[in-house]
């Protein structure tokens, strides 16, 4: 029997609850984006909440009160001032429970337990806990550093729902990781913002490596946790399909947008989809 079978399968707690429920959630919306144009029903409220930037421009027709709804695609750079600071925040935390034998605050230790906190023994996965939290954390400092040093944002948009959902989820994620800590009881000049077909690297075989790296990070931190860590898988899949539909709405609108886009190059997965 594996060993995580009397254990990781034993409850359903409210994060692996969570998880599961993105999960399927992104699975059935990209399903539907999959579906030929005409077998379902459309619905322009439904397509303006999950697409983003220039997949929102190639959209459905919007409506006035649509565009209501409107936030800068700039403001991405919020998601990552808040996992810095917050992931650092827990990140410190951790550290201190882990080398110094400080416990957790007591409000952070309740929320951990209703979360459904590891309620075993093993300081490995504690450790690996703390290896997740540092990679996640140096994770959104790059991803802010690019935010502001890199990345050139257009007039693109998105919609509210999706930037508070962005905010909530980089603090979840970071509860996630520590809910597996065993318990006791950018400078430069834009020159256009138009978009090219990019060629070189990954770009010859996916239209968005970027989500295909993001899932491959994911995919990292699981390892660290070990294969049997079933919270963590759920967040993985979780993330699997949110970048796939990401990846599939870019896709979609580059061969839209280009009629020699390269024919052999897939949208998120080498060689596959």
């Amino acid at each position: 029997m594996a060993p995580w079978a009397g254990v990781e399968l034993s409850a359903l707690n409210p994060l692996r609850a969570l998880w599961l429920a993105l999960t399927a959630a992104f699975l059935l919306t990209l399903v539907l984006q999959l579906v030929p144009a005409g077998l379902v029903p459309g619905c322009a409220l439904f397509q303006d909440l999950i697409r983003y930037g220039k997949t929102k421009s190639e959209g459905p027709s919007r409506s006035a009160a649509y565009r209501v709804f409107d936030v800068p695609k700039r403001y991405f750079s919020h998601f990552y001032v808040i996992s810095v600071l917050w992931n650092g925040f827990l990140l410190w935390h951790l550290t201190q429970s882990l080398f110094l034998g400080v416990p957790f605050p007591y409000w952070l230790h309740g929320l951990l337990r209703i979360l459904g906190a590891a309620q075993f023994q093993g300081s490995e996965l504690a450790l690996s806990a703390f290896l997740v939290l540092v990679f996640l954390w140096l994770h959104s400092l790059r991803r802010l550093f690019e935010c502001f040093y890199v990345s050139v944002f257009s007039n693109a948009v998105i919609h509210v729902v999706q930037y508070c959902f962005g905010l909530v989820y980089y603090v979840l994620i970071g509860l996630t990781v520590l809910s597996q800590v065993p318990m006791d009881g950018r400078n430069g000049v834009v020159i256009h913002c138009n978009h090219r077909i990019p060629f070189g690297d990954w770009f010859e075989y996916v239209s968005s490596p970027n989500y295909l790296a993001e899932l491959m990070i994911y995919i990292s931190m699981a390892v660290t946790f070990g294969f049997h860590n079933l919270t963590w898988w759920l967040v993985v899949t979780y993330v699997f399909f949110s970048q796939a539909l990401s990846a599939l709405l870019s896709h979609k609108f580059y061969k839209s947008k280009f009629a020699s886009y390269p024919k052999h190059r897939k949208a998120f997965l080498p060689f596959l989809f």
